[in-house]
């Protein structure tokens, strides 16, 4: 158990009440990572949008500024946006609803629960945005991009669909290449500075903004399941 200290969030009940018609609802049955005897309940993802469109992810969305702004930018798309952590994901919730970007719903869910939730071959975009990097070696399975995170993304990833990843992390980034690789992803448009990349479309939040202008470069790529190539 990794023990991580949260700033405590004034009236989170009363503010996730207000935010209920962003959250997507479900229930969590009976699930034990040591076993496959695991209960599936896919969401009805039309009916949650109340339409048939490109399902987009982004796992770990923090604040929403991502997404928020992804969503504003995509609006021909339907967005999950999934967060473990009420206190953030509520500051989520408020951002979307403030900025009314009606094609953006929030999962408060553990990633690993999404082969339960979401199915087979349905998402076409996965967006991972300065994950935590888990730097000591006995916490490699709680990385995004790890082994167990990718299995799960080749599960719930369509056939032309991709993962893309961006983070300020150096090491986790290098990590991240060699998992991909040793976890049948081809990677491509890697960029180890990304704001002097030329890239275009790039989505800057505060958190990048802030390590950028202290001269720190941003590490970007995008990977593919080779069996779907």
């Amino acid at each position: 158990m990794i023990s991580v200290r949260l700033r405590k969030i004034k009236n989170l009940e009363a503010r996730r009440e207000k935010c209920t018609d962003l959250r997507i609802p479900y229930e969590l049955k009976s699930f034990d990572y040591r076993t496959d005897d695991t209960e599936e309940s896919f969401l009805n993802i039309d009916e949650i949008f109340g339409r048939t469109a490109p399902l987009v992810m982004e796992i770990g969305c923090g604040k929403g500024q991502f997404v928020c702004e992804y969503a504003r930018r995509n609006p021909e798309k339907n967005i999950i946006a999934v967060e473990c952590v009420p206190g953030v994901l509520v500051e989520a919730c408020e951002r979307a609803k403030s900025l009314s970007v009606p094609n953006v719903k929030f999962l408060e869910m553990k990633a690993e629960y999404l082969p339960l939730f979401i199915k087979k071959k349905s998402v076409s975009e996965i967006y991972l945005n300065f994950s935590t990097p888990f730097p000591k070696t006995k916490h490699e399975s709680h990385r995004l991009t790890s082994k167990g995170f990718l299995e799960i993304y080749k599960k719930i990833l369509c056939d032309d669909g991709f993962i893309a990843q961006k983070t300020d992390n150096e090491d986790f980034f290098n990590y991240s290449l060699e998992s991909y690789e040793a976890n049948g992803f081809a990677v491509f448009e890697v960029s180890r500075d990304l704001h002097n990349s030329g890239f275009k479309d790039n989505i800057v939040t505060e958190y990048e903004q802030k390590f950028a202008d202290m001269g720190m470069p941003i590490f970007r790529v995008v990977a593919k399941p080779k069996s779907n190539m």
